[in-house]
């Protein structure tokens, strides 16, 4: 029999499944809506058809667990606590799949997740000490020191997003004011653009912008092109980043912050003035010596791939 575990990364619009081997070998992977304002069962059952369908035409597979990375979820409990764009209020998602599938089950947040799946399958194989950055509608993180992940008491430790960098800034959906990801994020250079359009209305590239859907690639695409405005979003987001970045490093001190997710795919674009703006923040004794990295894994396998790895961590270490 091929033993396998089921890697499930469920985000507010879609979740995203895959069965993985040991070795972080996808055998399937599969992309479904979430339909937050369903009954989180319903999620699970659709799954479940899936894995069901595959499993039909693969008899050689074994189910051996299930590891799942979710807004919100706490590793200690197995409960997903009022996850932001879904109706679900507390759900014990741990519960709800072992009924289902009657096999070993284990929950963390997407962030920390991410951050499994980029130490044991990407670039921080050899790291003990990374932070890895998620960057996407929002920000989130998960932490690596000494080799081990980071939980804290309650498993809500990691919260870099909800760093302040300006108590009188913009307003954040956690109750705080100038939280890094109303900077640093989609939602972050949404708000960016709206101010920037209150002074210049006739900005032509900001204006034929669709703010409800703030499209990474346009804005890749304008800065290679040299679009001032564009430049100035990115430079702005960047600045505010390597601030949040330089209290979280001189806390502590990672060898390296790891990013991914959908904005991360500007590279360079946005981390040359990250890294430029970073350094400065630092003190002098940290300068040099902490690297802003892209994630070494695919677009949509981090998230799987750290979620199989909770069933299998102590072997993978």
């Amino acid at each position: 029999m091929k033993k396998v575990v089921l890697g499930i990364d469920i985000g507010g619009t879609n979740t995203v499944c895959g069965l993985v081997e040991k070795s972080g070998n996808i055998l399937f992977k599969e992309q479904i809506p979430t339909f937050g304002h369903e009954p989180a069962d319903s999620l699970v059952n659709r799954l479940a058809e899936k894995v069901d369908f595959f499993s039909e035409d693969h008899p050689e597979i074994e189910l051996e667990g299930i590891g799942v990375g979710a807004p919100n979820g706490n590793h200690y409990n197995g409960v997903i606590q009022d996850p932001p764009n879904l109706s679900w209020g507390h759900v014990d998602m741990v519960s709800l799949l072992r009924e289902k599938f009657n096999c070993d089950v284990s929950l963390t947040n997407d962030a920390n997740a991410a951050a499994l799946g980029e130490k044991y399958f990407g670039i921080a194989k050899d790291m003990n000490d990374f932070i890895m950055i998620t960057l996407g509608t929002g920000l989130g993180s998960g932490i690596f020191s000494g080799g081990n992940i980071i939980y804290g008491h309650d498993s809500l430790a990691g919260e870099i997003g909800h760093l302040s960098i300006d108590h009188n800034g913009r307003n954040c959906s956690c109750g705080l004011k100038g939280c890094l990801e109303m900077y640093a994020s989609a939602k972050g250079i949404k708000e960016t653009v709206i101010e920037l359009l209150k002074v210049n209305p006739g900005n032509d590239f900001l204006s034929s912008l669709e703010l409800d859907f703030v499209d990474g690639k346009m804005f890749d695409r304008a800065v290679d092109d040299g679009v001032e405005s564009a430049i100035s979003v990115y430079e702005f987001t960047a600045e505010k980043l390597a601030y949040g970045l330089a209290q979280a490093a001189m806390i502590l001190s990672p060898e390296a912050f790891i990013f991914y997710g959908g904005f991360s795919l500007a590279g360079d674009r946005l981390f040359n003035p990250t890294r430029k703006a970073f350094e400065s923040y630092l003190m002098e004794n940290l300068k040099g010596r902490i690297s802003i990295l892209q994630s070494g894994l695919p677009p949509g396998q981090a998230g799987i791939l750290g979620a199989a790895s909770l069933i299998w961590s102590s072997d993978l270490k």
